[in-house]
């Protein structure tokens, strides 16, 4: 029977760095992946175009994870994004970053991404086996000795798990690595569906499904929860909203859904204005126009299908010039531009979610090494940890960053 040095399991952006790190470092490794194919999610990442990482520092990168950021410190530190693009420029894929921020593959494709892996992989001889779901980690009490599939069992002193979370069950991510932690004493907090749409008890937006929001801001209206908050662009669907500051902000909200049936929220929708800015604004466009009706006075601010339900709202006739409305209506629709209600009953699960809330507990890992401090020989990377950042390049840096990290092996047990 053959032995193997390290196997690891889930060929994702994560998995695919750790075979090819430890590869590199001499190592016989197997990759097990149990989907037909390697790179599955990795291919849809961006509508397809791979948002690879982002130009920030390691600092503020890791500040955008939130309070359980620093744990990255040592994987940044060993491939943070500059070490990344040199990485895959060294395998053939040329990377850029058009806006100064998000990096891509030159050919916004994600396929190049995979193919370069791939290629790489076969060229240090790392063994890939697909169609192979992993069922047990086989282990003797103290350190892992191998794992065994639905057919078989391979033996190693050294697994890695980077079977991702249960974002996309589609793409094979169903939370599989999570009972096999929890198998060798490990704990999973509790997993939410994240990075993804969402619905709102409000049908007015339906109305306003043609036009795209820059800048909108968006607050829980929740006592204890108001210090969360997004900025983003927003686009309204046929029951909910979207867009990517909606993706960012499901991270925060779908916990929330868990514990109250509904989550208040406030939208600022006028790029940050506050009363005394639109009022201001208002007086300049009618010393401009003094025949502006409400509709295009608001209009000058937002779409005309947003300013028509934003109308209705406030009771404010759009035809009337806004000296003709009451007092009382027109402060409606100001405090309105500022701050407009909107209801977050629901979502579609994780079957819509790019991302996991949740996962095992870094409590239980060395930040270090990625190795568990549960049993030795055992390691994870990327999203089967407790660990998640917004749309950005955020979520795949530190797969790949944390895939290097645990592909070197620094606790490797011979």
């Amino acid at each position: 029977m053959t032995k193997y040095n390290l196997i690891i399991i889930g060929a994702g952006a994560a998995g695919m760095m750790a075979a090819i790190t430890a590869a590199r470092n001499k190592h016989k490794v197997l990759l097990l992946e149990k989907l037909p194919k390697i790179g599955a999610k990795l291919k849809a990442t961006g509508g397809g175009r791979c948002n690879l990482t982002n130009t920030l520092s390691n600092e503020d990168f890791m500040s955008r994870f939130g309070r359980e950021g620093r744990f990255m410190t040592p994987a940044l530190e060993a491939l943070d994004y500059k070490a990344l693009q040199n990485f895959f420029n060294e395998i053939g894929v040329e990377t850029h970053a058009p806006d100064g921020f998000r990096v891509f593959p030159v050919g916004h494709n994600a396929g190049t991404i995979i193919k370069a892996l791939e290629l790489e992989m076969d060229k240090l001889g790392v063994e890939v086996l697909c169609s192979q779901k992993v069922e047990r980690l086989e282990h003797d009490g103290s350190k892992v000795t191998g794992v065994s599939t639905q057919s078989d069992t391979f033996f190693a002193d050294n697994v890695i798990i980077a079977s991702g979370g249960m974002g996309y069950p589609v793409l094979g991510a169903e939370g599989d690595g999570y009972p096999l932690a929890e198998s060798v004493g490990h704990n999973v907090t509790e997993l939410y569906p994240a990075m993804m749409p969402l619905k709102t008890k409000e049908i007015w937006g339906t109305n306003c499904r043609a036009d795209t929001l820059a800048k909108v801001e968006l607050r829980v209206d929740i006592k204890k929860y108001k210090k969360l908050h997004a900025i983003g662009d927003l686009i309204f669907t046929k029951n909910g909203i979207r867009g990517p500051v909606v993706l960012d902000f499901s991270r925060e909200i779908t916990p929330l859904l868990s514990k109250f049936d509904e989550v208040p929220m406030l939208m600022n929708l006028t790029k940050g204005m506050n009363e005394e800015q639109i009022r201001e604004h208002f007086k300049k466009e009618i010393t401009k126009t003094p025949d502006h009706t409400v509709a295009s006075l608001v209009q000058t601010l937002l779409p005309e299908s947003v300013v028509l339900e934003l109308c209705k709202l406030a009771d404010a006739n759009p035809t009337l010039t806004l000296g003709k409305l009451s007092g009382v209506v027109r402060d409606k629709l100001i405090k309105l531009l500022v701050w407009t209600p909107l209801t977050v009953n629901g979502h579609d699960g994780f079957k819509m979610a790019m991302i996991t809330r949740g996962g095992i507990s870094l409590k239980e890992i060395d930040p270090d090494t990625m190795q568990s401090k549960k049993i030795k020989g055992l390691y994870f990377c990327g999203e089967v940890m407790n660990l998640d950042g917004p749309c950005g390049g955020y979520n795949l840096q530190w797969s790949f960053a944390s895939g290097y990290l645990a592909g070197l092996l620094k606790g490797y047990i011979t």
